[in-house]
Order: C-alpha cells, then sequence, then structure tokens
C-alpha cells in the first residue's frame, strides 16, 4: 500500500470542467476519495481515469470499472456506477443495508446536499478496485 501511479485521460479534466459548480464539486470529492482507496489497496499500482460511456471511470488491473456521473435528467443528485453483472451492488446492500440509496445493481445515488458515509463508501470503493481478488468472498471483504 502507499503510492499508485495515476493515469489520466487528458479528457477527463475537461468532462469535470463541464459540470454544474454544485455538482463538480461532489464529484471532485467522489474522485479524491477514489484514488485514496485505490492507494490503500494491497496490489494496486496504478489507477487508470479516463472516459467510459462518456462518464468518468477508474480502472485498475485486478478490479471491476467504478464510474460516476451527474445527469441533468436528475439535477439534484449524482451517482458512482457499477458493472451490473457483478455481485457488488447486491453485497452493499448485503452489508450496509439502507446506508445508501441504490438503484438497482447498478448504483449508488447521492443527493448534491448529503454528507456522504466515507468510510462505508471507501469500503465499497476498494471493493470495486480489488473486485476480481476478492469475488469468491460471501462479502467481498467487507
Amino acid at each position: 500500500m502507499g503510492a499508485i501511479i495515476i493515469k489520466t485521460d487528458p479528457v477527463i479534466e475537461k468532462t469535470f470542467a463541464n459540470y454544474p459548480e454544485s455538482a463538480k464539486a461532489q464529484l471532485l470529492n467522489l474522485r479524491k476519495l477514489i484514488t485514496v482507496a485505490a492507494s490503500e489497496v494491497d496490489g494496486i499500482l496504478e489507477l487508470e481515469e479516463t472516459l467510459r460511456w462518456g462518464e468518468p471511470s477508474f480502472i485498475t488491473n485486478q478490479g471491476s470499472t467504478l464510474r460516476m456521473d451527474w445527469k441533468p435528467r436528475a439535477p439534484g443528485e449524482y451517482a458512482l456506477y457499477f458493472q451490473c453483472t457483478t455481485r457488488l451492488v447486491e453485497t452493499f446492500k448485503m452489508v450496509f443495508g439502507n446506508l445508501f440509496q441504490y438503484e438497482g445493481n447498478r448504483a449508488i445515488i447521492f443527493q448534491l446536499d448529503q454528507k456522504i458515509p466515507e468510510e462505508a463508501l471507501k469500503a465499497c470503493i476498494k471493493a470495486t478496485l480489488n473486485y476480481h481478488k476478492v469475488k469468491h468472498l460471501i462479502t467481498l471483504g467487507l
């Protein structure tokens, strides 16, 4: 655990710049939480920031893709997206119950004015970025 290399596609900064100020602050905070969490996972030496489906996305060699976004159709919220073919959100529901607001098996939804439960969310992020190493565990190491 420690310093990791963060490879950022230049289009990422442009994407963040185009968010409304209220959403941008929350998404940048989420981005920071993701990079901190990644640096705390054994075996993650590099975190790639890129766009997937037009959304800021985070990829590691041992994890599942993690995406985030704010959408104009729901201006008071933003989300952290997970691959729906994994057991991630299902496991988060089992471990954390109604601590989070979920969208099916693909997202955790946050209100722009909500205080994020950072430690619990960081655990979810770590499980995602380390998914291929923990997917055999009942609670993904949470």
